[in-house]
């Protein structure tokens, strides 16, 4: 399915019009805009490394990154990308600058510390605890459903979009392990957990300040960077709800000359100015984020088996390894994490589902309105 859109695109297939716009909705109130707000909460927060801002300070620095962000992305697609892949060039290089100083001048020893500490400390509530803090850990993974967005303007998508999928998701995943290896040799989980610039600080215990400090803007360029992608992808799924006419019609048109749909791009971001000052923090803003996120994720990937059992015949790109397995473990793990954060980050999660459930009658309300539209026309 090369459609603009990604998962929208699925949903709406998969169960009708009405789901593929709740995930639309919930990707603008919540899912990327809420991403959006968060990297931006997270690179003002490591600018505090050098100084110390108050909680409203940090506020303003991630608004002004996020009207920078905003601007580069109207400008063009073309610029966007660009930007895009070189933060993603310096992002990586810092990560792996940690990876190394960490392995190399790490010790071991602090490890085994560590991992002490841990085993001597795990939650009473052991299941509750891991989803509280998997909600971290699937922020971290977070974003390789992002190549279906653009699937529409891919060359060949059904075989670039698939091997870009695969081939992030194991980068990630080694990239992910490695740096948090590296933490551990440098820093102990008390540490780790008490820190707010934990890279930085880790970084600090063998190069001091200064190794500190270039962490510390790395860390800084790694996550505007991540938060010019969020606001460059998602403003797709918007544009493709507008044309299906359940969302705002200002949000199909694209700019005259840089060729983008600004509209989307400037709503997008103006509500995501207004989870930064409601939300405020950084965890508050991806618990909210991840629980909404992960409902979707286990309805598309049981689409899988309604493909399946609807078109027999269809020829498929792609298989699933496994299957049905994959795709029952997959559901299965979402499943228990949407149930433990709800009991959990119990305000997080019930916003989600307030947003959630808002969807409901404004998706009916321009389903009327379209029928007008249609029946004066």
């Amino acid at each position: 399915m090369p459609g603009a859109g990604g998962v929208y695109v699925f949903l709406s297939e998969g169960y009708g019009k009405l789901a593929g716009f709740l995930y639309g909705w919930a990707y603008f109130l919540v899912v990327n805009t809420g991403g959006i707000a968060a990297l931006s909460v997270a690179f003002a927060t490591y600018l505090g490394y050098f100084a110390h801002f108050s909680p409203p300070e940090i506020k303003v620095i991630a608004v002004s990154g996020i009207f920078i962000l905003t601007v580069i992305n109207v400008l063009g697609v073309k610029v966007g990308g660009i930007f895009s892949d070189l933060f993603t060039l310096l992002k990586l290089l810092g990560i792996f600058g940690v990876i190394l100083i960490g392995f190399i001048l790490g010790s071991s020893s602090i490890t085994n510390f560590s991992i002490s500490i841990f085993n001597n400390g795990l939650p009473t509530n052991l299941s509750g605890g891991i989803a509280v803090a998997m909600v971290g850990v699937l922020w971290s993974y977070g974003g390789w459903q992002h190549a279906t967005y653009t699937a529409g303007e891919a060359k060949n998508p059904k075989r670039d979009v698939p091997a870009a999928m695969i081939i992030a998701a194991f980068a990630v995943t080694a990239i992910y392990v490695s740096i948090n290896i590296a933490y551990l040799f440098l820093l102990p989980v008390s540490s780790i957990a008490s820190s707010s610039s934990v890279a930085a600080n880790a970084v600090e215990t063998v190069l001091g300040p200064v190794g500190g400090g270039l962490i510390a803007v790395a860390i800084f360029i790694s996550t505007f960077g991540t938060a010019g992608v969020y606001t460059l992808t998602a403003p797709r799924i918007y544009f493709a709800m507008a044309n299906d006419g359940i969302f705002f019609k200002q949000v199909s048109l694209i700019h005259p000359r840089f060729n983008t749909p600004y509209y989307a791009i400037i709503f997008q971001s103006t509500w995501a100015v207004i989870l930064v000052l409601f939300w405020g923090t950084f965890e508050n803003l991806i618990s909210y984020v991840v629980f909404t996120d992960w409902i979707f994720f286990a309805l598309a990937a049981a689409t899988v088996f309604i493909f399946r059992k609807r078109n027999p015949g269809a020829k498929r790109n792609y298989k699933t390894p496994g299957y049905p397995f994959t795709p029952l473990f997959f559901i299965g793990t979402a499943v228990w994490f949407v149930i433990n954060t709800l009991i959990n980050k119990p305000g997080q999660a019930i916003a989600g589902i307030i947003l959630l459930g808002l969807g409901v009658p404004v998706y009916f309300y321009w389903q009327r309105k379209n029928k007008r539209v249609g029946r004066s026309g």
